[in-house]
């Protein structure tokens, strides 16, 4: 493994562990989470994994394959502020971590991601690989929930990030040959197998060649926009409302949304319509999976891409033609933007005998549009797989 080589090579001993945390699919159920929606999610068979090694002074020194500087803290003392580098992930999981937990431990560590960045949740698994590494020096043991709980604090309120808790819970309770399906308003979740009579799938990765950057981008600024519809909506059926930091859509029945939804400024209106149809299109993913039926899930999960093009109004214009491609090519059962959806990736679920098929045509339809980016755009074939081992 390439980060235990690199640790090796830095600090002339071997560590004394490896953390894994995978990276996860969406197929349905995007830009739902921070408003308390549900979600279907896979994990899979790529991720991030941490070479590490305690260090007794509580000193923090990270260095990742990704990124050419590394970077240092003490685990008493962690930055106020996030830096606006790649680390923040890692202070933040630091900053979250010992408000729950005393720390005695640092660590020293070494990062690498298997997929190049962007769309598949990597910043949640830097969090979850760092924090299960931590938690192992110092002799904690986190359940399910807390390791949720404590990445989500820290992309959340220290990265500043207005993520829910999808990337998370994907990443953690995730089961091979199994589709998670999550209510995030409670946590509740189920993992439903695959059923024999299925057809096959492989899950294939399209990266658009774009660096990927979710802080910063459209991402707060459409789910404030959410935020203000349903504000308004409150407002308009005569409801009680609160903080408008605290509104969220699962508060608003669908019947009071579809009463009032023209009064909302057009921005407004469409941020919620995305929100409300996912709802549905999750629901009944779900049941569609749990029937055995990939061709039912895979249109919902096609017309969830729509929705997130028009409705949420994301995708960079070379996702957006990643996504066309998709639904022209034989063999692909369904597909959507991963993660944000304004850089990064296309995912898609595949039947495994269109695997070379399907390879080629997306490839060179979309190569053909964006020649500039030979060398960037690149195709993985994942499957899903068991959550990160806490």
């Amino acid at each position: 493994m390439l980060c235990e080589e690199k640790f090796l090579e830095i600090y002339r001993h071997l560590p004394e562990g490896i953390s894994f945390c995978p990276y996860r699919i969406c197929p349905i159920g995007a830009h739902s989470d921070h408003n308390l929606g549900k979600i279907t999610g896979l994990a899979i068979d790529k991720g991030i994994h941490i070479a590490y090694h305690p260090k007794k002074n509580g000193v923090v020194e990270m260095a990742s394959l990704q990124f050419p500087k590394r970077a240092q803290w003490h685990i008493a003392s962690v930055p106020e502020e996030k830096e606006n580098d790649w680390a923040d992930y890692l202070r933040g999981a630091t900053w979250a971590l010992t408000k729950r937990y005393p720390l005695t431990v640092g660590l020293s560590g070494v990062i690498e991601g298997t997929l190049p960045i962007g769309g598949l949740s990597s910043s949640a698994a830097v969090i979850l690989a760092f924090l299960s590494a931590l938690c192992r020096v110092n002799g904690i043991h986190l359940s399910h929930q807390e390791m949720i709980d404590t990445a989500f604090d820290a992309e959340k309120n220290y990265v500043g990030v207005s993520v829910g808790k999808l990337d998370q819970s994907c990443e953690v309770l995730g089961k091979k040959d199994h589709l998670l399906y999550l209510d995030t308003a409670d946590g509740s979740y189920e993992l439903i197998p695959t059923r024999p009579t299925m057809k096959p799938y492989k899950i294939a990765i399209f990266f658009s060649g774009l660096e990927h950057s979710l802080a910063g981008s459209k991402y707060n600024m459409r789910v404030d926009e959410l935020r203000a519809g349903v504000y308004a909506l409150y407002a308009f059926a005569g409801l009680e409302y609160g903080k408008f930091k605290d509104s969220n859509a699962r508060n608003i029945p669908f019947a009071v949304y579809q009463e009032y939804k023209n009064r909302l400024p057009g921005p407004w209106a469409r941020r919620c319509e995305h929100w409300y149809t996912e709802f549905q299109r999750v629901e009944a993913g779900a049941e569609a999976w749990r029937r055995g039926n990939i061709e039912e899930y895979g249109r919902l999960s096609f017309e969830s891409g729509w929705s997130s093009i028009h409705n949420w109004e994301s995708g960079a214009p070379e996702q957006i033609r990643l996504y066309e491609i998709m639904r022209a090519t034989d063999g692909i059962y369904g597909g959507r933007f991963s993660g944000a959806g304004f850089k990064g990736c296309c995912v898609a679920l595949i039947d495994p005998a269109f695997e070379e098929s399907v390879t080629r045509k997306v490839t060179e339809a979309y190569l053909k549009d964006f020649p500039h980016l030979q060398g960037k755009y690149s195709v993985h074939i994942c499957h899903s797989a068991d959550g990160a081992e806490l």
